[in-house]
């Protein structure tokens, strides 16, 4: 039984916000040769940065060397878009950094910007040359709030006196996340083999963390199977510095023990009767099957007992 819960952060307005980044690269007229990083995507009402590299490959000079990024999507804002030198001797580089602005009520989903280039060949390096000018899109996928996800790995049901599997695993999708503490509480009849607090100093960005845990049930019969709460509380600090907390609870059946069981260390439950895990199939086969048969009857009569109790 898989449970999945979201944990969703908000991000602060300063810093980067995007996942990784994605390069365009052309080549202008006269060798120049333009290489443009963006995110690929971006979260609502956080910076980005958009930069631009230019090397002169070229045997002539370049004036007037500009790129200009557009914007006519209201939701994404500009506080410098334009980088320009006024000459680039062949051989030469330069480049710079553009910082944009997601608006908080962004329409997310797919959007562009427009790059605009233009230079002017300087022929011999001393004749100008017609300007040149060329549009560049620049694609940009505008994100929610970022998700952590918590997911749980359970039996579908445990029965009682025997242990069981109890894991949680936690992925940031967006960020990374810092001082992170996982609490699992059990209810009461259950309790937990180990500890039941964990601590990280950080979660990176899409790597999953893995609690793997173990509970013990009650030793005392179940007459009636019923769910059973575990809460699982996650404090974090998002990249913000903004502490986070969020809680979930997950529902497990507890169920009368069947007549066989196998438990999870690799023991057999015969009504009452309990084959160690180092015991071999062989054991088993050889218990007599008036034995097995006699368990069996017992087992059936302390249900039928407890029906007529009720």
């Amino acid at each position: 039984m898989n449970y999945y819960i979201v944990i969703v952060g908000i991000l602060a307005v300063s810093g980067l916000s995007y996942a990784d980044a994605a390069t365009i690269k052309q080549t202008m007229d006269g060798a120049m040769e333009l290489t443009i990083e963006y995110p690929d995507s971006v979260i609502v009402d956080r910076d980005f940065t958009i930069s631009a590299f230019f090397q002169n490959n070229g045997w002539e000079d370049k004036q007037d060397v500009k790129f200009l990024v557009e914007s006519q999507n209201r939701d994404i804002l500009s506080t410098n878009q334009t980088i320009q030198a006024q000459r680039l001797s062949k051989g030469g580089s330069f480049g710079g950094t553009m910082e944009f602005h997601i608006a908080p009520n962004a329409e997310l989903g797919s959007h562009y910007l427009n790059a605009i280039y233009s230079q002017v060949l300087l022929s011999n390096n001393e004749t100008p040359q017609p300007k040149i000018e060329k549009n560049i899109a620049i694609p940009l996928v505008i994100k929610g709030e970022p998700e952590v996800l918590l997911k749980t790995i359970t039996p579908n049901s445990i029965f009682e006196n025997a242990e069981f599997p109890f894991d949680v695993e936690i992925v940031s999708k967006d960020i990374s996340i810092h001082d992170v503490n996982v609490k699992i509480t059990p209810p009461l009849e259950i309790t937990v083999r180990g500890q039941t607090s964990f601590a990280y100093s950080v979660i990176e960005k899409n790597n999953p963390v893995l609690i793997k845990t173990q509970i013990i049930t009650p030793p005392t019969q179940v007459s009636l199977e019923h769910k059973l709460p575990f809460e699982i509380q996650v404090n974090y600090v998002d990249d913000s510095g903004e502490s986070k907390t969020v809680s979930q609870t997950v529902q497990i059946l507890l169920r009368p023990r069947t007549i066989m069981e196998f438990t999870t260390e690799g023991g057999v439950w015969i009504g009452s009767f309990f084959l160690a895990p180092y015991l071999s199939m062989g054991t088993l086969i050889g218990i007599p099957a008036g034995t097995l048969f006699s368990l069996m009857i017992k087992r059936l009569q302390k249900k039928k007992k407890i029906k007529r109790k009720k």
